[in-house]
């Protein structure tokens, strides 16, 4: 998996190592309608490339400007943008908002190998550094965690703070894995069947071998974690969301028309008496109603309705069957 923030870090690295000075940005603090929320990140190379944002563009200009004119911070220090409705105006920052920074020089870019060893091997690393000293520290951390900023210590997260397992290799899954993939989610692959097996192969998933409703048992999902059941075979779709829909997952669907979620409901109650509330988890028809039709846009739409949940908004689609076969 290769976040945004950890493309960000790639970069500074990489310009590190060719001898270039290197300013780290990182949002900590945000007022009215900031356009980047805090944790956003922004590298700026000392010629004024730059990797990442913090704004809409208007900061970044600014943030360059400095660099270029030979600005140079021996520490990490604070920066603020916005503070009045003429400066916020300057910068385009919406209605008053107001971003508050912590800008660093990159002197050891050690921790940055560290740091995408570990992410690269799906761990969720946290990152604190002390503004005193410009000391680093790495640790690993829970999805529980956020970021945390007192003025004397920031600590940012990098990795996979949300876990998505999806049961079935075809190319559907393949779609859904790339997309969540982007979007920070620790995407991982479950499909005993062989005829599969040579689908496996997905950029940004593990695969994790063994039955599904065993895998669900086995990973202990929690509040961060989703659980979608594509591959329309009712032996393992069904075991998995028995377990899937008992567990504290805060995303379970599954792919099928309307008339199929139906009969898998009445199925999972009368066989395996799942409780009405448990059963009105369950996404299905998975995804939102956008006319989806090829796999791409079907699984746009699986994607969509995962962040709307993820981000507890409240729904504005109704749901759109991921197939048309009843």
């Amino acid at each position: 998996m290769e976040s945004l923030d950890l493309r960000v870090l790639g970069d500074a690295l990489d310009w590190h190592r060719a001898g270039h000075a290197v300013t780290l940005v990182t949002v900590v603090e945000t007022w009215g309608s900031a356009p980047r929320p805090p944790g956003a990140l922004l590298a700026v190379r000392d010629d004024g490339a730059v990797s990442g944002s913090v704004s809409g563009g208007c900061v970044e200009d600014d943030l360059i400007a400095r660099v270029k004119a030979g600005e140079r911070h021996g520490m990490p220090s604070m920066i603020a943008y916005g503070v009045s409705k003429e400066e916020a105006a300057r910068f385009g920052l919406p209605c008053g908002g107001t971003l508050r920074m912590v800008q660093e020089p990159l002197q050891d870019a050690h921790w940055i190998e560290e740091l995408l060893s570990r992410t690269a091997a799906h761990e969720l690393v946290a990152r604190t550094l002390t503004l005193a000293t410009g000391e680093v520290a790495l640790s690993a951390a829970s999805r529980e965690e956020r970021m945390e900023f007192d003025g004397l210590k920031l600590t940012t997260l990098f990795g996979p703070k949300w876990r998505l397992l999806l049961i079935g290799a075809g190319q559907l899954s393949q779609a859904v894995a790339q997309m969540a993939a982007m979007l920070d989610f620790e995407v991982l692959v479950c499909d005993p069947r062989e005829e599969y097996a040579g689908m496996l192969v997905m950029t940004g998933a593990t695969h994790v071998p063994g039955m599904p409703d065993d895998v669900v048992r086995e990973m202990h999902a929690d509040a961060h974690t989703a659980i979608v059941a594509l591959t329309h075979d009712p032996k393992l779709d069904d075991m998995a969301l028995l377990e899937a829909l008992r567990s504290d997952a805060f995303y379970v669907g599954a792919l099928g028309s309307s008339r199929n979620q139906a009969t898998r409901k009445t199925r999972l109650a009368e066989h395996f008496e799942l409780t009405e509330a448990e059963l009105s988890r369950l996404h299905g028809p998975v995804g939102l109603r956008i006319g989806a039709k090829t796999p791409a846009e079907i699984a746009v739409s699986i994607v969509a309705q995962i962040i709307e949940c993820k981000n507890a908004i409240a729904p504005t689609a109704q749901p759109v069957a991921g197939c048309s076969v009843s």
